[in-house]
C-alpha cells in the first residue's frame, strides 16, 4: 500500500521478476499486438510484446510503443566494449540528437542468460513529467540495449508491460530455468535452517533491524519464528508473535471477508456495487455503473492511484469519507486494459462488506467486527488486530529507514497513521505465527486444520482467477496475485507501508508456502529473493537469491547517494526567496514551512519532512523531502494567478499548494 517511493515506477516495474512464457518468437511481426507476443531483434534477442502495442522494424532498431504513443521502447543490438560505449552507440544509431544527461548508472544481476546487465537512468526536470532509461545487457561481447522513452503518467499507467518487456529480454536461444514437474524436497529442519541462515544473512546485508517468518509444507505449518530485533540498538529479539503492519496483504484478508458473504449469498462478485451501496460513487458515471463487486479489488478498473490524497489528510478522516473520496477519481484506461492498483477501491470493498453484515454500525466498528469474528477468530489470529494503541503497546517491531546519508535509523510511526481510515486496504497488524495461518487456509482452499469448512473452496478460488495481467505469466485477482515462478505455480502478495514491507508466497500445487514480515523501508529487496530461496531449497536450484539482495542493495545505496548529491543543504537563500510561509491545496490540505534550526521544514500538520534544493535545467526550483519515508518526493516552486505555489505530481495527478496570507489554511474539506 505504500503511496511513495524513491524509485521511478519504471525503475520498480523493471525490477520485479516473472518467468517466461515458452512460445516461439516471431522475427519478422510489425504491427498492433492482439496479445501478448514473443519477438525477436535482428540478431534474435527475444523479448515479448505486450497487448495493444504496435510493433515497428527500423533498420537500426526495434521499436514498440504504447497505445496512447506517449511510450517507446527501442531494442539495439551491437559490439562494444563495455556498457557506457554501448549506449552511447545505441543512442548515436536511435536518437543522435538526445540531449538529457546521463544521471546514474548501476548494475543489476547478471541473470536469464546474460553475463552483465546495467541500467541507465537521465536526468529530466520536473515539469518535462519524463522517464528515459537505458538497460544494456551483455552476453558475450554482444550487446542488446533497450531504451525507455516516455512520460511520467505511461511509466505508472504502462508498469505492467514495461516489466513485461524487461523481464522477458533474453538472449538467442536461452532457455531459462524451470522447476515445472519436478518433486520437491521435504522441508526438513536442515532445509528449513538454509532458509532462515539466508535471511539472518539477507537482513545483514540489506541493514533490516528485523524480520518475522514462517514456512509451512502440505498445508501443514512446520516453522515459525523471527531473526534479528524488534528495534535497532536495542536487544529484544523478532519472535513468531511479534507485530509488524501488513500493509497491503489485509487486502486478500478483507476478499476472505467477501467469500463468506458470496457463500451466504449476501453478494454476488458480478453485482453491481450500487446495489449494495447505494451511495458508492467514482468520478465517472459510466465507471460507476460498471463495477461490479470483484472490480472493487481487481486492479483492472482503469482507475490511477489516489494515494497523495489520503497520505497528506488523514487527521478526522472517517470510513465512509474514504469512500467518498473515491467520488473525485476518474479513469485513465479501460476496463481489463491495464494494472492499475487503487487502494481506496479495496478500501470501499472491505467497508461494504462489513456494512452488509452489520449494516446498523458504523462502517469502521462493522468492518473490524466482521473481520476479528469471521477471519481472525476461527484461524486463530489471536495476535491481529486494527488497533494502533493495541499493538504499540505489545510485542511490535518498529519501522525503520534509511536517512539521506545511508544511515538505518528507527522512523516515527506518524505516517502510517494514515492507514486507519482505509484500513481494509491496508491496516492490519498481524505476526509470523498469525499470518502462515492465513496462507494455511488459502492452501487448504477453505478448510481449517480440524477439517472445518471456513470459506468455500469456490469462493476462496475466485479471488485467484486473473482479472488483469500484471506481467509474464503474471496476473492480479482479488487482493492476490498468481504466476509461474521458474515454472512453479505461485499465489502471493505483497505489503509495503513505512517501515514496513511484508509478502507471503504460496505452492498451492504442493501446499508449500513461507511468510515474511520485515521492520525496513529495505525489506522489499527481501520478498523476492525470499521465494528464489525457497524454490532453490526445494529443487536445488542455482543459488542466485543471496547475491540478489546484496546487488539490489548496492543500487539502492548508490540512487540515494545520487539523490544527496542532488540537493542542496542548507536550503540557500535564492530558494528560501520562492518560498511563502503558509499554503494549502484543495486536495491536500495545508502545508507550512518552517525553519528548524539550518534545516527548511515542510509542516503537513499529520507529519513534516526536512527539504533541500535543486536549480533545475529548465530554471525551475524544487524542494526535494530528505525525511527516510519521503526522501524522493518533490515540489516545485511556482506561480499560480500571482501567487507563490507549489506543484507537487504524482504520475497522473498535479497537486497545487497555493500561497495564503498569515498561517491560514485550513484542511480540506473532506467529501
Amino acid at each position: 500500500m505504500k503511496p511513495v517511493r524513491l524509485l521511478s515506477p519504471l525503475v520498480l516495474a523493471l525490477s520485479l521478476a516473472f518467468a517466461h512464457a515458452a512460445e516461439t518468437p516471431d522475427g519478422a511481426f510489425a504491427g498492433k499486438l492482439a496479445a501478448d507476443k514473443p519477438l525477436l531483434t535482428a540478431t534474435g534477442t527475444q523479448v515479448t510484446g505486450p497487448r495493444d502495442w504496435t510493433v515497428r522494424r527500423d533498420p537500426q532498431a526495434l521499436v514498440l510503443v504504447a497505445p496512447e504513443g506517449d511510450m517507446k521502447v527501442a531494442l539495439l543490438d551491437l559490439k562494444a566494449a563495455d556498457a557506457t560505449a554501448a549506449i552511447k552507440e545505441a543512442w548515436a544509431r536511435y536518437r543522435p540528437d538526445e540531449k538529457h544527461a546521463l544521471r546514474i548508472m548501476t548494475a543489476r544481476s547478471a541473470r536469464e542468460g546474460w553475463d552483465e546487465k546495467q541500467v541507465a537512468d537521465y536526468d529530466t526536470t520536473p515539469n518535462e513529467r519524463l522517464v528515459i532509461e537505458v538497460v544494456a545487457a551483455r552476453r558475450g561481447e554482444d550487446w542488446t540495449v533497450m531504451i525507455i522513452d516516455g512520460s511520467e503518467q505511461a511509466a505508472e499507467k504502462r508498469g505492467a508491460a514495461l516489466g513485461l518487456l524487461g523481464k522477458s529480454l533474453r538472449p538467442s536461444g536461452y532457455v531459462p530455468e524451470s522447476f515445472a514437474g519436478r518433486t520437491p524436497h521435504p522441508l526438513d529442519a536442515a532445509r528449513i535452517a538454509q532458509l532462515r541462515d539466508f535471511l539472518q544473512q539477507a537482513i545483514k546485508d540489506a541493514q533490516i533491524p528485523g524480520a518475522g517468518f514462517a514456512v509451512m509444507e502440505q498445508g501443514r505449518i512446520v516453522y515459525e519464528g523471527g531473526v534479528g530485533v524488534r528495534e535497532l540498538g536495542k536487544p529484544t529479539p523478532v519472535d513468531e508473535h511479534t507485530l509488524f503492519m501488513a500493509a497491503s496483504n489485509t487486502k486478500g484478508m478483507s476478499t476472505l471477508l467477501l467469500s463468506t458473504l458470496a457463500d451466504e449469498g449476501k453478494l454476488r462478485w458480478d453485482q453491481p456495487v450500487i446495489e449494495l451501496y447505494p451511495s458508492f460513487r467514482l468520478g465517472d458515471d459510466a465507471t460507476t455503473r460498471q463495477v461490479q463487486v470483484h472490480h472493487l479489488v481487481c486492479a483492472c478498473t482503469g482507475l490511477p492511484r489516489q494515494d497523495m490524497e489520503w497520505l497528506f489528510e488523514y487527521k478526522n478522516t472517517t470510513p465512509a469519507q474514504s469512500i467518498g473520496m473515491l467520488a473525485t477519481n476518474k479513469p485513465t484506461s479501460g476496463f481489463g486494459e491495464v494494472f492499475q492498483y487503487n487502494n481506496l477501491m479495496a478500501s470501499a470493498a472491505g467497508y461494504i462488506g462489513g456494512h452488509l453484515i452489520y449494516p446498523k454500525l458504523e462502517l469502521g466498528k462493522a468492518y473490524d467486527k466482521a473481520m476479528s469474528e469471521r477471519i481472525f477468530q476461527p484461524l486463530g489470529m489471536n495476535d491481529t488486530t486494527f488497533d494502533m494503541a493495541r499493538a504499540l503497546r505489545g510485542n511490535h517491531a518498529s519501522p525503520h529507514g534509511r536517512d539521506l546519508y545511508n544511515k538505518t535509523v528507527v522512523m516515527q510511526m506518524n505516517i502510517n497513521y494514515a492507514v486507519v481510515p482505509h484500513r481494509p486496504a491496508g491496516g492490519a497488524w498481524t505476526s509470523a505465527h498469525d499470518f502462515i495461518r492465513y496462507v494455511q487456509l488459502e492452501a487448504l482452499q477453505g478448510k481449517l486444520p480440524d477439517g472445518r469448512q471456513l470459506v468455500s473452496a469456490a469462493n476462496i478460488l475466485k479471488r485467484r482467477e486473473p482479472q488483469v495481467a500484471e506481467g509474464e505469466d503474471a496476473f492480479y485477482g482479488m487482493g492476490l496475485s498468481t504466476e509461474k515462478a521458474w515454472g512453479v505455480p505461485v499465489v502471493s502478495h505483497g505489503g509495503s507501508l513505512d517501515g514496513y514491507k511484508s509478502n507471503f508466497y504460496l505452492l498451492p500445487e504442493t501446499g508449500t508456502g513461507v511468510v515474511l514480515l520485515t521492520n525496513s523501508e529495505d525489506g522489499y529487496r527481501l520478498l523476492r529473493p525470499t521465494l528464489r530461496r525457497l524454490l532453490e531449497v526445494l529443487y536445488d536450484g542455482e543459488p542466485e537469491a543471496q547475491e540478489d539482495v546484496r546487488v539490489a542493495m548496492q543500487r539502492d545505496r548508490a540512487e540515494r547517494d545520487d539523490v544527496r548529491s542532488r540537493q542542496t543543504l542548507p536550503v540557500p537563500a535564492d530558494a528560501m526567496a520562492l518560498l511563502g510561509g503558509s499554503y494549502r491545496s484543495p486536495e491536500l490540505g495545508r502545508l507550512t514551512v518552517r525553519r528548524v534550526g539550518k534545516d527548511v521544514v515542510f509542516d503537513v500538520d499529520e507529519w513534516k519532512s526536512p527539504v533541500g534544493a535543486r536549480h533545475n535545467d529548465d530554471g525551475s526550483t524544487s524542494f526535494t523531502m530528505i525525511s527516510p519515508s519521503m526522501v524522493g518526493l518533490e515540489l516545485v516552486a511556482d506561480k499560480r494567478d500571482g501567487k507563490r505555489a507549489l506543484v507537487l505530481r504524482d504520475s497522473q495527478h498535479e497537486y497545487v499548494f497555493e500561497e495564503v496570507s498569515g498561517v491560514q489554511g485550513k484542511a480540506r474539506t473532506k467529501p
